[in-house]
């Protein structure tokens, strides 16, 4: 069975087109127009096994605020269509990422009921020209809408002593924790084989 899907997320802010094969091996094809978050989308692909084509076209004129939220919704999308009705699928997924001196833990149930917790230190305003790093609470809250997930993610660790968060790696870290955790709740569970992992029966 094929699982993957395409979503296109048209207004008048952004023109968005998402492609995604969750059991693909990582290649990535993403372009966003803001490069810390095409680095970040890379993770998902490399980190997730997953193959993920993503072209954003937004008014960057403004800000980066509409191109990463709406690219963030058609990606929640994607995984959502992409998995179906969730038979067969180990259906949670957790992972505990270090990058150096940062430490994240990620938590994910593809339940089927949206609700995202988000815990991360106070941060510098912006990670490169563009990316600000106030969207990185409303990215997973957009992503978890939209594919219809539980998500948690907490930085457990951020500095070193006396230090300020690398808010690089701070970011990085969530991402490549929420990849590895999408990877293993979304992974096909031979002991599970054709049924929906739910005593209601439905995801």
């Amino acid at each position: 069975m094929s699982r993957t899907a395409r979503v296109e997320r048209v207004t008048k802010e952004t023109k968005v087109l998402v492609e995604i094969d969750l059991d693909g091996t990582g290649k990535a094809d993403i372009e966003t127009g803001v490069g810390f978050y095409d680095h970040m989308l890379h993770q998902i692909a490399r980190h997730g096994g997953f193959d993920l084509t993503v072209h954003t076209v937004g008014d960057l004129e403004i800000d980066a605020h509409h191109t990463m939220e709406d690219t963030a919704l058609a990606l929640g999308a994607a995984f959502d269509q992409a998995l179906g009705d969730k038979a067969g699928i180990r259906r949670y997924g957790s992972a505990t990422v270090p990058m150096d001196e940062v430490l994240v833990r990620a938590a994910v149930d593809l339940s089927g009921r949206p609700y995202v917790v988000h815990d991360e230190p106070a941060l510098a305003p912006y990670i490169g020209p563009v990316y600000p790093t106030s969207m990185t609470r409303h990215i997973w809250e957009s992503f978890g809408q939209a594919a219809r997930v539980t998500l948690h993610v907490d930085v457990l660790r951020a500095a070193r002593p006396g230090g300020h968060p690398d808010a690089h790696h701070v970011v990085e870290a969530q991402f490549k924790a929420v990849s590895r955790a999408l990877r293993e709740a979304t992974a096909l569970d031979p002991r599970n084989a054709g049924v929906v992992p739910s005593t209601k029966g439905a995801l």
